[in-house]
């Protein structure tokens, strides 16, 4: 409402004052106070109609943008056709002012009120009281899900199974039976229900328990048995009355396409003639340091399983492949192709803010030229991981691997092997222009925090 208001009165002031199309006489300017404040009531009307105000709304994805912006398209028609019909003129400039505004201020509030909102989930407020009702495997797999973003804000309060018990594998405490649900979400005054795999023998137990707390402020949930898989490959189709998800096939091949080639190809030769004088200093760096070689060759393994030699800046001493087993036992660890360490006495001096600013990974941008690597796609691995793929790790294989990915963006060597696993072939699986282009814009922030990186 605040929005829309400012965006008016910025309308009706700029129209008047700022000559757009032309500049109005005193007199009727004062004159569109009147219409403002109609096009703000039904602006506001409309977006209560559809559902712009709901709190469930509130960072849920697109959706809330979705009816912000469709509320003030609809707003914009019926000013359009109302002054057509009602034979009005409304000066065009303070019209084009007032829709740019608003729906400029609009978004950008919706915007602020998101942050402002996922803050507060992070520091442990404004959570939403959860019980998850299922048999105890599903229970923890959507407990895991949740948990995985603190910005969602669910706190999981406890779980009713199937099978009893005092908790889950995972530590959620049960406390009660399937039978219970109303009762315990009543008595435990919980925000939401989800009902995942196992929770209900029948649909119609299921209407059953939304009849029973319609008149609470409690939200049903309903989880289905599938995890990582992005919005844009579901759509939701009932038929007959029974809500059937519609899952598209997996997007892998769509990342092979020549868009995506093109892309990588302006992108890497643009970003290698900008990163020119960098590459320039970092080489003299490192040839000052111990006299060495600048690059760092290995093979890795890309599309499809073909091999390749994946260039870095050196930031290991010249011998530090042959010193690994010396190093892992001065620390304890054991000797496997997943072993990184976060003190390693190998690295050099450069190699130390080079690879806390990710600038050792650079070079890769020549592979991505190439046609070897991607902007953005998996991580790339040497042919002693790939050797240890299952059938749904090989998957990260359909696409070529990249210089950033989800799992740089998401904590990269701090996340666990199977927390790495996961975002990759989440990217395989759902990959969109768009996604690359988030991913991308993301590692700005994630290269200049540093976290994850040694």
């Amino acid at each position: 409402m605040v929005s829309i208001a400012v965006a008016l009165g910025f309308a009706a002031w700029g129209r008047a004052h700022l000559g757009l199309f032309a500049i109005l006489p005193q007199e009727q300017a004062a004159r569109l106070g009147g219409p403002a404040l109609v096009i703000g009531a039904g602006w506001i009307v409309t977006t209560y109609l559809l559902g712009g105000y709901q709190s469930k709304i509130f960072g849920a994805g697109t959706t809330e943008f979705r009816r912000v912006t469709n509320a003030g398209l609809v707003t914009s028609a019926l000013v359009g056709i109302g002054c057509f019909l009602l034979k009005y003129e409304l000066p065009r400039g303070f019209f084009v002012l007032a829709v740019a505004a608003g729906f400029s201020l609009l978004l950008l509030g919706r915007l602020l009120l998101r942050y402002m909102l996922k803050k507060a989930h992070r520091n442990g407020t404004l959570l939403y009281r959860t019980l998850i009702v299922g048999s105890a495997p599903y229970v923890d797999e959507v407990a895991a899900v949740l948990s995985r973003d603190s910005s969602l804000g669910y706190r999981v309060i406890g779980a009713l199974t199937t099978g009893g018990g005092t908790e889950t594998t995972a530590g959620i405490p049960v406390i009660g039976s399937v039978s219970e649900v109303t009762e315990i979400a009543r008595q435990q005054e919980a925000d939401v229900v989800f009902f995942a795999g196992g929770s209900v023998d029948s649909a119609a137990q299921l209407r059953r328990v939304a009849w029973e707390l319609e008149d609470s402020a409690t939200q049903v949930l309903v989880a289905p048995t599938l995890t990582d898989v992005s919005h844009e490959r579901i759509q939701l189709r009932p038929v007959g009355g029974l809500p059937l998800i519609h899952l598209e096939k997996p997007r892998s091949a769509l990342a092979r396409r020549k868009a995506k080639r093109t892309f990588d190809l302006v992108g890497s030769s643009l970003l290698l003639m900008a990163f020119s004088p960098i590459f320039a200093f970092i080489a003299l760096q490192i040839w000052m340091n111990d006299r060495g070689p600048i690059y760092f060759k290995q093979v890795r393994i890309g599309r499809d399983g073909t091999s390749f030699r994946c260039w870095k800046f050196r930031t290991m001493a010249v011998d530090a492949e042959s010193r690994l087993a010396e190093v892992l036992a001065a620390n304890g660890t054991e000797h496997n192709v997943f072993a990184k360490l976060k003190v390693d006495p190998r690295i050099t001096r450069p190699g130390r803010w080079l690879r806390r600013l990710s600038l050792d990974e650079l070079p890769q941008l020549i592979n991505v030229l190439r046609g070897e690597m991607s902007l953005v796609g998996p991580r790339p691995q040497v042919a002693d991981e790939v050797a240890l793929y299952d059938n749904a790790m090989a998957r990260r294989l359909h696409v070529s691997p990249g210089m950033t990915g989800l799992w740089q963006v998401s904590g990269r060597s701090d996340l666990s092997v199977d927390e790495s696993i996961r975002l990759d072939l989440y990217y395989v699986d759902n990959w969109s222009m768009f996604q690359d282009l988030s991913i991308l814009g993301r590692t700005f922030g994630a290269v200049f925090n540093s976290r994850g990186a040694y």
